[in-house]
């Protein structure tokens, strides 16, 4: 997965200016999986800063249309993609659906919401990717209707070998706009994080799982 320098430095620096992100390496976050963290991403605050909105939309809009032509269709993964992957489609001029965890319980029972038509080109547009499975989940419901996925763009991703490993498992081709290392380089270069509170960052890294303050 071959990132732009400029574009992951940028996106990172946005992504910690309005608090997308947010390091606490010495008051770590709980996530619902019961790992401790020293980090927290929510992707969604950028839709309150347009600015902001702009440049992801712009910045993911120019890969999906480089790397795969302009698809068929935009596939935003519910619920944290909607908005930017609406955005996206607007951008290129294209359809949009969304695709949920799993089949609604009640009413049609759709999983995917939309028109789609088996053989149609599709992007899929995420938010974050951490260990990639909610992604992925995501790509199975959508060839499951016979739909062709290109492949996956994402705004950040924690970089996790298990991600990678479950990307390349599935053969899913996978491009984010920034990653782990990038926002841990311009949180350094900026005086962001301290020196220790980088080490903590780094070690979290190497064994999210498993960490310990």
């Amino acid at each position: 997965m071959n990132l732009d320098k400029d574009t992951a430095k940028k996106t990172a620096e946005l992504l910690l200016k309005v608090k997308a992100i947010k390091l606490s390496p010495n008051e770590p976050f709980n996530w619902a999986s019961g790992w401790k963290s020293p980090i927290y991403c929510d992707n969604r605050v950028t839709l309150s800063y347009p600015p902001v909105r702009l440049f992801l939309k712009e910045e993911m809009s120019k890969i999906v249309e480089q790397k795969y032509g302009k698809p068929d269709v935009i596939a935003g993964v519910a619920t944290g993609a909607i908005a930017i992957g609406v955005l996206i489609a607007q951008e290129l001029g294209v359809p949009f659906i969304y695709v949920r965890p799993e089949p609604k319980k009640h009413g049609r029972k759709n999983q995917i919401e939309g028109h789609l038509e088996p053989g149609q080109n599709v992007v899929v547009i995420e938010d974050l990717i951490s260990t990639g499975k909610s992604s992925l989940n995501a790509v199975v419901a959508l060839k499951e209707v016979g739909a062709v996925v290109k492949g996956m763009v994402a705004i950040f991703s924690y970089g996790f070998d298990v991600a990678n490993e479950n990307f390349e498992k599935a053969n899913v081709d996978l491009t984010t706009l920034s990653n782990y290392s990038y926002l841990l380089q311009q949180a350094s270069d900026t005086q962001y994080i301290t020196e220790e509170e980088l080490s903590t960052l780094q070690d979290w890294r190497m064994n999210p799982s498993d960490w310990k303050q």
